[in-house]
């Protein structure tokens, strides 16, 4: 039985008052699966003791760290870092603040529709039943590869994150899924250039809202290129002018992006792009608006 909604919304309300008309409209155009797996979220964060008044602020801290963020992209037409030094100390290798910034950044994955397309995505293209060996870069908050776990049928799962809070975090939720070392999970905390893998090859590797977060992401792309099967399912996702405390590469268009995906031995098999809300893709690129993207890929 999943969790009521309500003293959650109620409390990011009080906390937040300028959010209610967004959070009224976002739960209004919620699916009843979706709410049905937030009431789960928040079950699950309840049963670790984090209370909802704690829960609201983080899902607040994000909403206005990002909005401050927002208003110095406007004005400077630039991400205010550009370096991955300027913030990982204020992120990453923070541990209260990561904590916060992981818990609400779960949350948005369901209270923003444009976070909430892509994970509908995610879970539309991922091929179920999938053996083989699955790798994800920078798993944040867990959920993805807990969906991926619970998806898949693969003899090992792999999680890399620089964060020590956010392998944590990934341990945590998988943990309370089911899904531990002797189901062949291993999340550690590694630099993914630095990442050799034993030579292994991966049937399955998804990277979500990493590439943003790199000084060169070419790197990234190519390194995915070369641990990937011939016929590996890869699934990523970024951002284009889309300002948050950590986002220190800009991309301005999702032809960017694809060029760049293009360029690091991957092609492009299918795609989703989230403008900003009410706007068209053009609007967006034309007024540095921003957009959404997730693609899946294989290997050229």
């Amino acid at each position: 039985m999943s969790a009521d909604l309500k003293p959650f919304t109620d409390e990011v309300v009080l906390q937040n008052p300028l959010h209610e008309k967004f959070l009224t409209s976002s739960l209004e155009g919620m699916s009843d699966d979706l709410k049905r797996e937030l009431g789960d979220y928040l079950e699950y964060c309840g049963a670790r003791g984090l209370s909802t008044e704690y829960l609201a602020d983080c899902y607040n801290t994000i909403v206005n760290d990002t909005r401050t963020e927002q208003m110095y992209f406007w004005k400077h037409g630039k991400y205010r870092y550009e370096r991955f030094k300027d913030v990982a100390d204020k992120v990453y290798l923070d541990r209260n603040y990561m904590n916060k910034y992981m818990y609400g950044l779960a949350l948005t994955s369901f209270l923003w529709p444009n976070h909430a397309e892509l994970g509908e995505f995610f879970e539309r293209t991922f091929r179920r039943g999938q053996k083989g060996a699955y790798l994800e870069i920078g798993p944040g908050h867990g959920y993805y590869l807990k969906r991926a776990a619970e998806l898949g049928a693969f003899e090992t799962l792999t999680g890399i994150d620089l964060s020590p809070t956010s392998v944590d975090m990934t341990r945590e939720i998988l943990a309370h899924a089911g899904f531990t070392d002797a189901n062949g999970v291993h999340v550690m905390e590694r630099d993914f250039l630095e990442f050799s893998g034993d030579d292994a090859t991966y049937s399955c590797i998804v990277m979500g809202e990493v590439l943003e977060h790199v000084e060169d992401p070419g790197l990234f792309l190519r390194k995915i290129a070369e641990l990937s099967d011939p016929d590996a399912h890869i699934f990523i996702t970024t951002c284009c002018n889309a300002p948050a405390v950590d986002h220190i590469f800009l991309f301005r268009t999702p032809a960017e992006v694809e060029e760049l995906i293009r360029s690091n031995g991957l092609e492009i098999v299918d795609s989703v792009y989230v403008p900003y809300a009410g706007k068209t893709l053009e609007q967006c690129e034309r007024d540095a608006l921003s957009v959404n993207v997730a693609y899946v890929l294989r290997k050229r």
